[in-house]
């Protein structure tokens, strides 16, 4: 079987997938490398273009090849030469099933969550909902109709995308010329808006493995630059502290990792996750699960597995193996 990291593609996290694959090729440098372009082409790239793309985190990659085709395609060729897709990819279409369904009924093995629980994690507001039938305690939604009344409740508000990643398009509510800046936003997307919760950002991996145990990896405390944990803060400011193990109570601590686990497995993940908390005065709040977290050598999930004592490259074969008996079975 021909191992492929896919990266790139056609939403705004491409930028992110490129990173990833970076530290993946350099993780798996004997695997092959596609490039799913924005235009929903997909090339096959070279080791030197790929790691010579100094950033990725700014610049679009260019591939410099030409095009295998669009993604079905692209697709049919990797069933074709029996190929296992790593997959190198953040939000959109990468990340909300779609992706994951065209390559089930290929039967092309893949990394991560299925499509079925790749949708629903995708979708805010139903993985909330599974979230809190698992036992983990979510916070209340605000409808857009109700926005000025939750203000003046609240004081304040968070909003943003409600299928996309929380990296863009995230608005604060902290004064009434925000609610316009929802309203507008709202006009294109829809998002999910809900009171704003005090307390310290946190994170905690889910990581199965092939002989069919399931763990959480140490939370990660996250200290945003400038009071937001935006694409900037996560990517490009320094300043932004993300620490593992995070400096939580033994009690707190075992909370976020139980209620990681319990939302990976109420929202039917494979292979592993992340899900992102706030720590409140009344203890963590859901926020939302990623089935494809990003990967790169600055991300939040290879930190937590460095934590574990995991190397990089022993997770991904991990993944591999896991990949393959998904689709044998």
């Amino acid at each position: 079987m021909r191992i492929t990291i896919l990266f790139g593609g056609t939403n705004k996290e491409r930028l992110v997938s490129v990173a990833s694959a970076q530290a993946l090729h350099q993780a798996l440098p004997e695997a092959g490398l596609w490039f799913w372009d924005a235009d929903d082409t997909v090339h096959e790239t070279s080791s030197e273009v790929l790691l010579k793309h100094s950033r990725p985190f700014q610049d679009p990659f260019r591939p410099g090849t030409p095009s295998l085709g669009r993604i079905e395609q692209a697709l049919d060729q990797a069933r074709s030469e029996n190929r296992l897709l790593v997959l190198g990819l953040h939000g959109g279409s990468a990340e909300n099933g779609e992706l994951q369904a065209m390559c089930e009924l290929r039967g092309i093995p893949f990394t991560g969550s299925g499509s079925a629980s790749s949708y629903l994690a995708f979708d805010k507001v139903g993985a909330k909902r599974f979230a809190a039938i698992a036992g983990v305690k979510a916070p209340e939604g605000v409808a857009l109709d109700d926005l000025d009344a939750a203000f003046a409740e609240y004081g304040k508000l968070i909003a943003k995308p409600a299928r996309d990643g929380s990296s863009y398009g995230l608005i604060f509510v902290n004064a009434k010329q925000d609610l316009v800046a929802v309203r507008n936003a709202a006009k294109t997307e829809e998002y999910l808006i809900e009171p704003f919760i005090s307390g310290v950002e946190a994170t905690c991996g889910v990581l199965e493995q092939p002989d069919g145990s399931i763990f959480a990896l140490p939370p990660i405390e996250i200290v945003p630059a400038e009071g937001g944990f935006d694409y900037t803060a996560k990517y490009l400011l320094k300043s932004t502290q993300e620490i593992c193990p995070g400096r939580f109570t033994p009690e707190i601590s075992a909370q976020l990792m139980d209620h990681a686990l319990r939302a990976h497995r109420a929202l039917s993940c494979s292979g592993y996750s992340r899900t992102d908390f706030i720590v409140s005065a009344k203890g963590p709040i859901y926020l939302e699960t990623n089935t494809l977290p990003g990967l790169t050598r600055a991300s939040l999930y290879p930190k937590a597995l460095k934590a574990q004592g995991i190397e990089f490259a022993d997770f991904l074969r991990d993944q591999i193996a896991l990949a393959e008996r998904r689709t044998q079975r």
